[in-house]
């Protein structure tokens, strides 16, 4: 099975997928739903294989299941695909959250009509995209999908979301558009020092060119600026917040928990691969710049009434020790970094899924709205509070292991920066807790007026974006016990906790996977450890260990 375009049938499986679903007659939509689920879940199906049969661990070779052919050879483009350890485990990190949000998504558009299969096509377009985006090997190929995923992305925002979706839509699209179109100069100024030739943007070819400083740096920035808006860092983060309040739950996991991951992994795999010195070169700023994303994002956070801009800012923090950890320049904080990036896209997951069965129940988003809902909802809540100790790193937790590494790694180069990061760790509790807190616990859960569930149960395509329709009014004790997880919703929750749990105590496997590439990507950058790599058996204690 070692000539298997697995890389390739990652991606035409959802898309026929995709067509199919937004093919099916109007009377016909309500299978939009089941079809998209079974496509989402023959996909991850298929990954586990091809990872199973072809991908082999600890492997010389910098990319496996590498296909390669010629599509525009006069201007040097090739469709090229291969995955190294840090792009597989991005991969199968998205196969296994479609499935999971296309679940949690099943009530969000009523059935029937072109909106309901619209909304469940835009979901499973998204897939080969993000399939593409990480397996890229030809940098002008990947700049194709980056801007792609752009498309189904402003859709479901624009004409799915909530309040406010247009400007959020339009927002995302012109921060991304612009860091787009800065990353494109780039890639062609790119081509232009390289062999040229029918493979001028492979990235074997244009790694380790001799470039000038000035060039060099000028390129680093036209890439490490689009990388820094899709991340998101400050000060280029304010779309995040917008987009992630008006979009659904499962779009806002996406988008958060998967797409903006090729932020940083495009600072891995392009900035630090391609412009080693020029990444050296602006190491002190981007530092800084991250160590201000941590604090910034956690302070912001604690200030929040809204629930799903809370848990935006709660990722721009994350983001910031993700990309403190990379350009740290150890293996330990890499290898932090880049299990950061799994572990924080299943946490940022169960947040928004969770945040997003609240909102559905109450039909606000507004944590003031809420009070005591433990004593009705002991599952949700308990659930609840395990993605918030996720959140705030709890040890045991998946992200504990990742955010220690990350600290410990960096510590031994930039001990300022790393003491004054630490201080974020002490802010998410605050955040995280006091949050639990306002939803959890206190007084019965309340409602509004008459008037005000009126207003919200007439809007039954958007149950959950009324976030003020108590303004200005005194609330009543709720009269009937508000409804805890159903079977559905227990199966949206159940693996992704598992995951957090299991990731928690045994991280060995996925820093296996991961520490080859990590050392490959130091040995390009030219820089010597200064502190002892992961060891691959890391796993085999539990998590609080580490």
């Amino acid at each position: 099975m070692d000539n298997m375009p697995w890389l390739t049938l990652l991606m035409v499986v959802p898309l026929l997928g995709s067509i199919a679903v937004a093919a099916l007659p109007s009377r016909s939509s309500a299978l939009a739903r089941p079809i998209a689920l079974g496509v989402a879940l023959l996909t991850l199906v298929i990954g586990v294989v091809a990872t199973a049969t072809s991908f082999t661990r600890g492997s010389s070779e910098q990319f496996q299941m590498v296909e390669q052919h010629e599509w525009i050879p006069q201007l040097g483009v090739s469709y090229a695909l291969g995955v190294d350890g840090i792009a597989l485990a991005l991969i199968l990190m998205a196969l296994v959250l479609m499935p999971i949000c296309l679940l949690a998504a099943w009530d969000d558009v009523p059935e029937g009509g072109a909106r309901h299969k619209g909304y469940f096509a835009l979901l499973l377009l998204l897939l080969p995209f993000m399939v593409g985006v990480f397996a890229a090997t030809d940098v002008f190929l990947f700049y194709v999908f980056f801007e792609a995923m752009l498309i189904p992305v402003y859709f479901l925002i624009g004409m799915y979301g909530g309040e406010r979706r247009q400007a959020a839509a339009v927002k995302f699209l012109l921060f991304s558009l612009a860091g787009g179109l800065i990353m494109l100069v780039g890639v062609i100024a790119l081509y232009l020092q390289g062999p040229g030739g029918s493979d001028g943007f492979l990235l074997e070819n244009l790694t380790g060119l001799e470039i000038g400083g000035t060039t060099e740096r000028w390129l680093f920035l036209a890439f490490f600026i689009a990388f820094a808006v899709k991340a998101p860092m400050w000060p280029v983060h304010t779309w995040l917040p917008d987009a992630a309040t008006a979009a659904r739950p499962a779009v806002a996991t996406l988008l958060v928990g998967v797409l903006d991951k090729v932020g940083t992994f495009g600072m891995i795999r392009f900035c630090l691969q391609l412009f080693p010195e020029a990444s050296q070169w602006a190491t002190p700023v981007v530092i800084t710049l991250a160590v201000i994303s941590v604090l910034y994002g956690a302070i912001l956070a604690i200030g929040q009434r809204d629930m799903m801009r809370l848990i935006a800012f709660t990722s721009i923090s994350h983001f910031g020790f993700i990309v403190m950890g990379i350009f740290a320049f150890t293996s330990v904080s890499q290898a932090g970094s880049n299990l950061y990036m799994v572990n924080h896209g299943f946490a940022t997951a169960a947040l928004f899924l969770i945040a997003g069965m609240l909102v559905a129940r109450r039909r606000s988003k507004r944590i003031d709205d809420y009070g005591g809902w433990q004593r009705t909802t002991p599952v949700l809540a308990g659930s609840f509070l395990v993605a918030g100790l996720a959140a705030l790193s709890l040890p045991g937790l998946s992200t504990f292991v990742s955010e220690f590494l990350v600290i410990a790694g960096t510590w031994s180069r930039y001990p300022v920066a790393t003491a004054l990061a630490v201080w974020g760790v002490v802010l998410a509790a605050i955040y995280v807790l006091l949050m639990y807190k306002r939803i959890f616990t206190g007084p019965p859960p309340v409602i509004g007026t008459a008037e005000a569930q009126d207003a919200a149960s007439s809007d039954a395509d958007l149950p959950y974006i009324r976030n003020d329709i108590d303004e200005g009014r005194r609330p009543l004790r709720l009269a009937a016990a508000v409804p805890d997880l159903g079977l559905r919703e227990k199966a949206v929750v159940a693996p992704i906790i598992a995951v957090l749990i299991v990731l928690g105590f045994f991280p060995g496997p996925v820093l296996e996977t991961l520490n080859p590439a990590v050392e490959r990507t130091l040995q390009i950058v030219g820089i010597s450890d200064t502190t002892p790599s992961v060891p691959a058996d890391a796993g085999s204690t539990s998590g609080s260990d580490h």
